[in-house]
């Protein structure tokens, strides 16, 4: 296809360079302003649901959720220096 398009192209060297370029262009202005936009609804790249919650067994009231009328932030935050989450997990051992 490619070649079927450089053969076709007018002008000589010059003419197939400029021509290419500007056959680019159009392939990517209608990707970009034509194709992308209506494809994006259909993407789910924007379905992101993030939510910290408190899974200790122990706490009153159970699961926290930042954000919960009547708690403080600081109660649904871990302390600073602490992850939150296993920095083991989906890492096997060193062999020995």
């Amino acid at each position: 296809m490619y070649a079927w398009i450089w053969r076709r192209l007018p002008y000589g060297l010059p003419g197939k360079i400029i021509g290419s370029l500007l056959l680019t262009a159009i392939a990517v202005s209608l990707l970009w302003y034509l194709v992308f936009p209506a494809a994006e609804p259909l993407l789910p790249f924007d379905d992101v649901n993030v939510s910290e919650q408190n899974t200790d067994p122990n706490a009153p009231g159970g699961p926290v959720a930042p954000g919960d009328p009547g708690v403080a932030p600081s109660e649904s935050l871990p302390p600073d220096g602490v992850i939150p989450y296993s920095t083991e997990e989906n890492q096997p051992s060193p062999p020995r």
